[in-house]
């Protein structure tokens, strides 16, 4: 018995396949769609898999006996030895031929003698146990069919095996240490507070990126710049074209606003030389004016307390001769509407009078999920650059590009400390993505 596999676009074009190599007596076993393996297979479409089944010539009109290899395993007896299909292999290993299949499918003659009779009874009996084919109600095709279907992961297993020997031992090696340095970087950013969302992009870009025998120190480099890429350069405050420029800080309580304004009021009015006038909008925190007062005494510049709206446009007329003048906001809640509401008339209040920019100062040690609240609130009020304080209150710096991803803000400068004026610099983007990937400070 001869049992073998042919494919076509349609069954008719299989069959015919099978006619031409096996001839016109070929009975069909199986009919099933298929699809073509490979990278690009699911590009291709269906294809129709037909089994067909021939009898030997020399096994239905030789000298009657039935020879030794028949017994076994017919099919596999008169397998044509140039077959190359696997999936014919596995037919011919997994599903032995059954007389009673034979007597149904093929119509085979009864063979002559007593020997042949005892031999197929004793098959039959076998056989009958395993399949019960006419018991449960099923057709032969349909028995034939579910072993064949259930033979297609296996036949997968073995195809794919072939193609994994073939891969270069070093590339597996290589691919391997690559996906442990792309982990290690992971985790150090993880480490660092680096929100997992931004931490995973950062690796996906990476892996586009990696390409075949890749040096470390050059994926280390690609990553490192990109890094710097989206924090992008820093924005400080600068002279106004024409006139004053009046700066708003603002955010929450207790971030070091004050503090903050009192260094860089120091750094304009005695390094720079420039003209800087302080005024303070802040009448909720006790000592919070005296506070900003006594800075303003150091420096010898102008201080003035802010109550209303009108007070705060007197004083644009008064100071526009100076090159900056610097607002104290009083620092609330971001979920007190009214305070809210209070915060944005006095921020748009100088809309049209002179130039203006708003910082939102936001202590590093604040949690990423309070931080998202506080920039989405002041993000309805106007557009803002940030100012983060207290880095030297935290060992991770996560935060930073956490919430530089998020609001799409300008970075533009960092304190560590409560010296005026020292403890503050620009935001540099070298020094805070060589922490985030585990450098040294």
């Amino acid at each position: 018995m001869i049992i073998k596999k042919f494919q076509g676009k349609t069954e008719a074009e299989a069959v015919d396949t099978a006619k031409k190599e096996l001839g016109n007596n070929v009975v069909i076993m199986n009919v099933r769609n298929v699809k073509k393996k490979g990278v690009l297979s699911f590009l291709s479409p269906q294809i129709v898999e037909v089994t067909v089944a021939l009898e030997d010539e020399n096994e239905r009109y030789g000298n009657g006996n039935i020879r030794k290899e028949e017994k076994a395993i017919p099919q596999a007896a008169a397998k044509p030895a140039t077959a190359t299909s696997k999936l014919d292999l596995l037919v011919d290993d997994k599903i032995p031929s059954d007389p009673m299949l034979n007597l149904k499918q093929q119509g085979l003659t009864q063979m002559s003698g007593q020997q042949q009779q005892s031999q197929q009874q004793n098959q039959m009996h076998n056989k009958q146990q395993n399949f019960q084919m006419a018991d449960q109600g099923k057709t032969v095709n349909g028995a034939l069919e579910e072993k064949l279907d259930s033979l297609h992961s296996l036949l997968e297993q073995q195809l794919q095996k072939p193609e994994e020997e073939k891969n270069d031992p070093d590339e597996k090696e290589e691919q391997k240490e690559m996906y442990v340095f792309m982990r290690l970087l992971y985790n150090t950013m993880l480490d660092n507070e680096v929100n997992e969302k931004y931490a995973n992009q950062i690796i996906d870009e990476l892996e586009k990126n990696n390409k075949p025998n890749m040096p470390f120190d050059y994926a280390l480099s690609n990553i490192y710049q990109k890094m710097i890429l989206k924090f992008g350069k820093p924005e400080v405050v600068r002279p106004a074209g024409n006139g004053p420029k009046v700066v708003f800080f603002i955010g929450p309580t207790g971030v070091g606003k004050t503090t903050t304004i009192a260094k860089i009021a120091s750094r304009f009015s005695v390094e720079e030389r420039k003209k800087v006038a302080l005024l303070t909008a802040d009448t909720y925190r006790i000592a919070a004016a005296e506070q900003l007062r006594t800075y303003a005494n150091i420096l010898e510049v102008p201080f003035r307390v802010i109550y209303t709206k009108e007070e705060i446009e007197q004083a644009m007329v008064d100071f526009k001769d100076y090159d900056f003048v610097l607002v104290d906001t009083a620092g609330h809640s971001h979920q007190n509407e009214t305070q809210r509401e209070n915060m944005n008339n006095f921020i748009h209040s100088v809309d049209g009078l002179v130039e203006k920019e708003v910082f939102l100062v936001l202590s590093a040690t604040t949690k990423y999920r309070d931080l998202v609240s506080i920039a989405d609130t002041y993000s309805e009020m106007t557009d803002y650059k940030l100012i983060f304080t207290k880095l030297d209150e935290t060992t991770t710096l996560g935060n930073l590009l956490n919430l530089k991803l998020y609001t799409g803000a300008p970075l533009s400068y960092m304190t560590c400390g409560q010296n005026v004026p020292d403890d503050i610099e620009e935001f540099n983007p070298q020094k805070t993505v060589k922490q985030l990937l585990g450098g040294r400070k």
